[in-house]
């Protein structure tokens, strides 16, 4: 006979791994929705980091300021904002796959010139 222990951490890891396929399956945004994305990245973080995101109230948010900065971390202030700072965070407006997809773009470089 197995151990409660061995069967409750089995399950523990089957849910646990559940839980990871909609982020898998989730791949990028609409096109439709990636238009809206540019749009707010523009209109909401030009407003603090400048229209061509070369800093202003902000900091500078272009492919060479990002350059070597950890993307879980660029992930984790877009979601969560910068206590102390006009940074807000973002996830009560955006989802997990939406900022994911706005941090891509600006580390890629955006805009392009």
């Amino acid at each position: 006979m197995r151990k409660p222990q061995h069967v409750v951490l089995r399950l523990g890891l089957a849910l646990a791994s559940l839980l990871l396929i909609p982020a898998a399956l989730a791949g990028s945004p609409t096109a439709e929705r990636q238009v809206q994305l540019e749009h707010l990245l523009v209109q909401d973080c030009g407003s603090c980091h400048g229209l061509r995101m070369t800093g202003g109230l902000g900091p500078a948010i272009t492919h060479d300021a990002l350059a070597g900065k950890p993307r879980d971390s660029l992930i984790a202030t877009v979601t969560h904002g910068r206590p102390g700072t006009a940074m807000p965070g973002w996830n009560a407006l955006l989802n997990e796959q939406d900022i994911v997809w706005l941090v891509d773009l600006l580390v890629e470089g955006y805009p392009k010139p």
